[in-house]
């Protein structure tokens, strides 16, 4: 171990930085215009698509990742809860994700139903932030998502009792060969009862856009959770 360790180089991570807004040939995102408050002129949620379309364009893997933040009350206080999920539906009333509601992230969201879900796409210099309250979406939202699923995480989705202790990996591999057994002769896996999705209804959607010498462009959007006019939004601009 300590000659793996001396054959290392080890890493500065203090040192680490990026200076963002650099030119750096034609497409490079730093030639691009400043982020101004008049790019939300139709709302949060188109420039947030178009964001997702551009991080897609650019080749980002995931560009539909999002940060989720939960906060879990314990005795000790709350205590908040990060994770990577995949966001699977945008639209004016908010982002949705789907889960298992007995994971750490579906127990956290039923006792306190509000959340944080952050984009990040460094290559692109872009961020946005979604907060606000959280509600599973109908059981019908959730049947024509779960259509669309292949059938290898439909069976993942009954396999794994999510977030739950197992012993080894091949414990977790015989779940998925029982699971696949079980349903080898249905043709259209049922959706588990106790999986579905959850919305994000925006409270405040945050963009953010990186800037040379750290001096970048932030603009938040203020709403009224479940009011989907775009004349209601207050859009305000934050310092870096």
């Amino acid at each position: 171990m300590a000659d793996l360790e001396n054959s290392v180089t080890r890493v500065d991570i203090a040192a680490m930085r990026v200076e963002y807004g650099v030119d750096a040939g034609e497409n490079h995102p730093g030639r691009e215009t400043d982020l101004d408050e008049s790019w939300l002129a139709d709302g949060w949620e188109p420039l947030l698509r178009k964001w997702i379309e551009d991080a897609t364009s650019a080749g980002v893997s995931d560009p539909n990742a999002m940060v989720l933040g939960t906060v879990e009350m314990t005795e000790q206080g709350p205590k908040p809860a990060t994770r990577t999920v995949l966001c699977k539906g945008l639209s004016p009333e908010g982002v949705t994700f789907y889960t298992n509601y007995e994971s750490f992230k579906g127990r956290a969201l039923a006792a306190t139903p509000y959340a944080s879900a952050t984009f990040v796409w460094p290559v692109l210099g872009r961020q946005v932030t979604v907060r606000g309250p959280v509600h599973r979406v109908s059981a019908e939202i959730t049947e024509v998502y779960w259509r669309l699923r292949p059938r290898g995480s439909q069976l993942g989705a009954w396999a794994s009792q999510q977030s739950r202790t197992i012993d080894t990996r091949a414990d977790l591999d015989r779940q998925m060969t029982e699971t696949t057994a079980r349903f080898a002769d249905v043709d259209q896996i049922p959706v588990p009862p106790f999986w579905g999705g959850f919305q994000i209804q925006p409270e405040t959607v945050e963009f953010w856009q990186g800037r040379r010498s750290r001096m970048h462009n932030r603009i938040r959007v203020l709403l009224e959770p479940g009011n989907t006019d775009v004349a209601a939004m207050k859009v305000e601009r934050l310092q870096p």
